[in-house]
């Protein structure tokens, strides 16, 4: 009896361990595929060159890389 018991509870974690792995990767796809547009010295901040009169005013290099600067 006992052994069905714990059989049940390690079954149980193992389930919801695999259910909080699930929702970590969702959240960590869904912050990254949304394009941001950053200021200046958001860019700067971040370690990267704002190249503002490159065509599409990116930033290059850094924590913001290739995200559109305004």
């Amino acid at each position: 009896m006992r052994i069905r018991r714990m059989f049940a509870a390690v079954i149980a974690t193992a389930a919801l361990a695999g259910l909080g792995l699930t929702g970590a990767a969702t959240a960590a796809a869904t912050a990254q595929g949304a394009p941001t547009v950053v200021t200046p010295s958001q860019c700067k901040q971040g370690g990267g060159t704002p190249a503002i009169n490159d065509a599409g005013n990116y930033c290059k290099g850094g924590t913001y890389d290739g995200e559109q600067v305004d």
